[in-house]
């Protein structure tokens, strides 16, 4: 039979919604017989048989069958199972009546009735009571408090006891509509205030969409009072297959409130009716996890296990379905999550939702079930005794266990939790140190049980000291080196060998020194991430770009696998590499020592190099060898932070190269008329120089050192981490939600947090961007906390740019400050690594 038209319309409205029933009588047809002829009959949704007498038996079968008001078409005959009597205690009104079942929209009936004995007799008076749960289709006017009675309403309840686990999301009384003017006697409570039990049951034979889920509990709770008799709807709480839970009997959810639902054992428990009939089939895992949790939740309030056992005394003698015997007064043993078959004798709640009852009691109870490791990454890659990676590492896992019932997860080092998230999270990330690590993830099951997943083994090699080499392009996408010949497209990759390779070590290589250039940008605004092949691609990014624009940025990536990955955001574009130097942990190479920041070099003043422009196709050199705190020996490279300004040629580039060598292809600063633009540089030393060269028109340039490479173990090494955004100040990250003002300064930590040692950290190396630049024209200096700043600067920034550079900063308190000039911008950091001795 198709599904009739949904009830859904006024299925979540707040307030009362009107229900009648319909009464048509049966007609004797002797012999233990009755029947109502097939006919038409007022719209309808549930139906019923009921009699006066609630202690006469009919002792043979009752079917029904209904036509639905959608298609018209007839159903094949339910079978309606009798109610014991007594269910909600003595009661004179009560009438003997079949269980309700749900049929859905329908506008006709028929009903047969025999008592299986050829000249037996049935119950006078019966009759078909068919509930229409919105009768006209019409709300009752008012909400729900004014149809409340005031008997009830008047009497404050306290709060119930705090229960071990959340509540779960409970769709209340008014939210599905209850006509409390049904109700005018108020609940009664357990007489000892504890619930020591939950009975689950199943409720209302039919099928039903989940939309008509609050018109079923509406319908049930008309039946149970118009047509029972009863106090009210007989099952504390209502589960439908989707998992959404309904308040049944009056009186609070939090309250341990009397229900009609396991005859002899009320007066000691709490009830949950999962909406249909599970004997040919069981409940869906919707309905179970729904299920658990409410069971968990009252057992939760009163210390209950739900996994535990419980005793229970018998309010009445009579049998279960299994055939044992209760005897009124005396106790008797119960699982605290009990099918309504343990307690009474009936099939509920049918032959396949009693076997789940046990997938109940682990859902409620816990711990989280099948946890395991599902993949690692985030910049780990597989090695035969487990997992290698540059330091930064994500966890990624599984668990038969739903969210709702998980409290959270716990990312373990070595032990140690280094990182919680919520239960619905399936993972975790974090930077280890150099060393090798055991990770592991922990989940907290809301009973507060946990779970261990069996642990992976990763491993973190040794800082790396710095090797430079002489610029060189490794990557151009327009000429097809590197990487294939074509513009990388709006969110695409390529992806460059960078080991084995221009001078650069098979192995041994933890990071790479690469110069990035974008060029023929199409998209009206784009970004570029550099980061290593492998892992996740974080927010971090190193080049943020505008329609047209040509934008060098240096980056220092981790490599894994031997390569790294470019990444552009919309649009299309042209990339260039220019390799500088690799940090490695095989060999000798040199160790990062701080100095400055410290203004080295200005042609404008004649600071370092003659005091005039650098003319085209021409090149200063300066000497940074034994001046200005570098040792006049064992230096292998610099770290420069280069601008240029007062730029005539139309177009140019710079390029920083080593004093005493060819100047290759490499670039680092590429320039347009009137620019003003600064690039970090990492230049080996020849000779103790190093030389500057501009392409065409005129220019000035400064540098300003701000730390050198030497042989020895002097100074320190290198660790990757990230790429990892530490900073946003649109967003709060790291440092307050504000922009930076005029003269204004932020100041971040970054000693001990996000991978970061507390101890022993000498430089990080961040990539900064600002935007929402307010100011005509500011630049950004970015120093160590607790120094005097100088006049060196990291950005050089005009009204609504976005600008990017790299910056290699000494850390002092643990904390690097960041200044602006002038205007307001936002300023964002993202780390790709840092020193320690």
């Amino acid at each position: 039979m198709s599904l009739p038209t949904a009830y859904g319309a006024a299925a979540h409205q707040d307030g009362p919604v009107r229900s009648e029933v319909h009464k048509l009588p049966l007609k004797s047809e002797g012999h233990g017989e009755a029947a109502l002829s097939r006919r038409t009959t007022e719209p309808f949704g549930m139906l019923g048989v009921s009699w006066p007498d609630a202690d006469a038996e009919v002792r043979g079968e009752i079917e029904a069958r209904t036509r639905s008001a959608e298609t018209g078409e007839w159903s094949d005959w339910i079978t309606l199972e009798p109610y014991l009597p007594g269910l909600d205690g003595e009661r004179p009104s009560e009438r003997g009546s079949t269980e309700p079942v749900w049929v859905g929209r329908s506008d006709g009936a028929e009903v047969r009735v025999g008592d299986g004995a050829a000249s037996g007799t049935l119950p006078a008076g019966l009759r078909l009571d068919m509930v229409d749960p919105v009768a006209g289709g019409d709300q009752a006017q008012g909400g729900a408090a004014d149809a409340a009675p005031a008997a009830f309403t008047s009497a404050a309840v306290d709060p119930g006891p705090p229960s071990t686990v959340p509540q779960p999301p409970v769709v209340s009384r008014a939210q599905w509509g209850a006509d409390e003017s049904l109700n005018d006697e108020g609940p009664i409570y357990l007489e000892k205030g504890v619930i020591k039990a939950v009975f689950v049951h199943h409720t209302t034979d039919g099928t039903y969409n989940c939309a008509d889920s609050a018109a079923v509990v509406r319908a049930l709770h008309v039946y149970h009072v118009k047509t029972n008799g009863w106090r009210d709807l007989g099952y504390n709480f209502l589960v439908d297959k989707c998992g959404t839970i309904f308040e049944g009997r009056q009186g609070g959810i939090d309250q341990p409130v009397m229900g009609a639902h396991t005859y002899g054992f009320n007066s000691e428990s709490t009830s949950v009716a999962i909406i249909g009939n599970y004997t040919t089939a069981g409940a869906p895992a919707a309905a179970l996890e729904a299920t658990a949790r409410v069971a968990a939740y009252k057992l939760g309030q009163y210390g209950g296990d739900p996994a535990g056992s419980t005793t229970l005394v018998a309010g009445a003698t009579q049998k279960n379905y299994a055939g044992k015997e209760f005897v009124a007064g005396q106790s008797y043993p119960f699982s605290q999550i009990s099918g309504h078959r343990d307690g009474f004798n009936t099939e509920c709640p049918g032959m396949k939702l009693y076997p789940q009852l046990g997938d109940i009691r682990t859902l409620a109870a816990g711990p989280v079930q099948a946890l395991k490791v599902t993949s690692v990454g985030g910049g780990a890659f597989a090695v035969e005794s487990g997992y290698e990676t540059p330091g930064p590492v994500t966890l990624n896992w599984s668990t038969s266990t739903p969210s709702s019932l998980i409290s959270g997860f716990e990312l373990l080092v070595d032990g140690r939790s280094v990182a919680t998230v919520a239960g619905s999270a399936r993972s975790a990330s974090t930077t280890l140190v150099p060393g090798a690590h055991k990770v592991e993830v922990k989940a907290v099951h809301q009973s507060g049980r946990t779970t261990v997943a069996t642990a992976v083994n990763v491993n973190v090699p040794s800082p790396k000291t710095f090797v430079p080499v002489t610029p060189e392009r490794v990557m151009d996408t327009r000429a097809g080196l590197g990487v294939p010949k074509a513009p990388v497209g709006a969110g695409g990759v390529v992806t460059l060998q960078v080991t084995g390779a221009n001078g650069i070590p098979a192995t041994g290589v933890g990071a790479v020194v690469l110069n990035v250039t974008a060029t023929n940008v199409t998209g009206e605004t784009s970004y570029v991430s550099v980061y290593p092949d492998g892992t996740t691609r974080t927010s971090a990014s190193n080049l943020n770009l505008v329609k047209g624009q040509t934008a060098p940025n240096l980056v220092i990536v981790p490599v894994v696998n031997g390569k790294v990955n470019f990444y552009n955001r919309s649009g299309t574009l042209d990339l260039l590499a220019d390799v500088t130097g690799y940090f490695t942990s095989v060999g000798e190479g040199s160790t990062h020592v701080n100095l400055g920041p410290k203004r080295v070099m200005d042609t404008r003043e004649g600071l370092g190099v003659p005091k005039a422009p650098v003319g085209a196709d021409s090149a200063v050199t300066l000497q940074v060898a034994g001046v200005d705190g570098v040792p006049a020996e064992g230096v292998t490279a610099v770290v420069l932070n280069v601008t240029a300004t007062n730029v005539t040629g139309a177009t140019s580039y710079v390029s920083v190269y080593p004093d005493g060598t060819e100047r290759t292809s490499a670039s680092n600063l590429n320039l347009v008329k009137g620019q003003t633009a600064p690039n970090l540089v990492i230049v080996p030393v020849v000779n103790g120089k190093v030389n500057f060269y501009n392409r065409s028109g005129t220019l000035d340039l400064i540098a300003d050192i701000t730390g050198y490479f030497a042989t020895g173990d002097e100074g320190a090494s290198h660790v990757n981490l990230g790429p990892k955004r530490v900073m946003d100040t649109r967003e709060g990250l790291g440092v307050p939600k504000a922009p930076v003002g005029a003269d204004g300064v932020v100041t971040l930590q970054v000693a001990g947090v996000d991978g970061v040692p507390a101890e022993g950290v000498t430089a990080v190396v961040l990539n900064v961007t600002a935007t929402n630049v307010t100011g005509a024209t500011s630049y950004v200096s970015v120093y160590p906390d607790g120094t005097e700043r100088t006049s060196a600067s990291n950005l050089n920034l005009v009204k609504g740019e976005t600008a990017a550079n790299l910056v290699i900063v000494p850390v002092v308190n643990g904390k690097v400050s960041f200044y602006n000039r002038s205007g307001t911008l936002d300023l964002i950091a993202d780390i790709t690594g840092y020193f320690r001795k």
